[in-house]
């Protein structure tokens, strides 16, 4: 596996809030200067991929709610019927 694939494999098999913690500390790093710009890249592409590993959390956490909201109204209604 090249770097990059290795990297972006342990950012998918991070949880949400391991990706979330790294990410702000990515953020804080990158506000924070003092970086050369090689250093300010790799920071702002890891930002990227824990940026995304968030993004996939959370849209799998609404499609979730969306499923258990959609089976309590249809379950409801069902109520109705009776």
């Amino acid at each position: 596996m090249t770097g990059k694939t290795e990297q972006t494999a342990a950012a998918e098999a991070l949880g949400y809030e391991q990706a979330r913690d790294e990410l702000i500390e990515v953020v804080r790093r990158l506000e924070a200067g003092g970086t050369t710009l090689e250093e300010s890249l790799a920071l702002w592409e890891r930002g990227e991929e824990l940026a995304k590993v968030c993004r996939r959390w959370l849209d799998g956490a609404r499609a979730r709610l969306d499923a258990a909201l959609a089976e309590e109204g249809q379950e409801g209604a069902g109520d109705d019927e009776n």
